[in-house]
């Protein structure tokens, strides 16, 4: 098992060191936040510490900060030649990780979702995925990218689901005005869209579009619905709310 250091500890560090430490690593961690890295340092061991610290005593170097202040902070710190780098810091690219942590020269990038503490969150890989691979999977598959800009598009598509969120809350929001039962509403609507995930198909593209045509036929309430979303433009903002994340992540 490995030392493990987080540079930021918040919210997506947070899942992270508590996946990591299940499987036996011993998990060494930044302060700040600092109700998240007190709350790991009572359920499951961790060390809190100064970021030189960190770096110090850690083999693999999880980095979790805001890209707006990564520069800033690691700029300040040490690192070493051994050290073997995962960044979860879209917008941060590689030749900036690179230059801000020389010597070393392991790097990968990825970005996940809380949700991978309980397995089952897919994680895009520029660099060395089987580093992240030995760390994640088989909980957590990890999908190799040869381009850091197919990575940057795997980020795109994971600002999505907040968007989809968005639209099912909404959804949720009609049906609880109908019924008078908003917590009955956003279970059903919740459970409706978890459950039929779950039993699709897996590993064969396509599937969301047979998915979707197989239930939305002629004369049926799907197939309105669909269309009144393609007609009102959600598919047109969709791929412009992509495109203008993508050319973000490129600056």
């Amino acid at each position: 098992m490995s030392v493990i250091g987080f540079i930021g500890t918040g919210h997506i560090a947070n899942p992270l060191a508590r996946f990591l430490a299940a499987k036996g690593h011993h998990i060494v961690v930044t302060e700040r936040s600092t109700s998240v890295s007190a709350a790991l340092k009572a359920d499951i061991g961790a060390t809190v510490t100064d970021p030189q610290t960190v770096l110090d005593t850690s083999e693999i170097v999880f980095l979790c900060l805001r890209p707006h202040q990564a520069a800033e902070i690691l700029k300040t710190l040490s690192f070493r030649a051994d050290h073997r780098i995962v960044s979860v810091m879209a917008a941060v690219p590689e030749a900036q990780l690179k230059s801000l942590c020389a010597p070393a020269t392991t790097f990968v990038q990825t970005i996940p979702l809380g949700y991978l503490q309980q397995g089952g969150c897919p994680m895009a890989a520029y660099g060395d995925d089987r580093l992240l691979a030995g760390l994640m999977e088989p909980e957590n598959p990890v999908i190799k990218t040869s381009t850091e800009a197919a990575l940057n598009a795997h980020f795109a598509v994971c600002a999505m689901v907040p968007g989809i969120l968005d639209l099912l809350a909404t959804g949720a929001d009609w049906l609880g005005q109908q019924t008078g039962d908003e917590a009955a509403a956003e279970f059903y609507t919740t459970q409706l869209i978890a459950g039929f995930l779950s039993t699709m198909d897996k590993g064969r593209a396509g599937r969301l579009a047979a998915e979707r045509d197989a239930l939305a036929t002629e004369g049926t309430l799907s197939l309105q619905m669909t269309q009144t979303l393609q007609q009102g433009g959600a598919h047109d903002a969709l791929r412009d709310a992509l495109t203008a994340i993508g050319k973000r992540l490129e600056t």
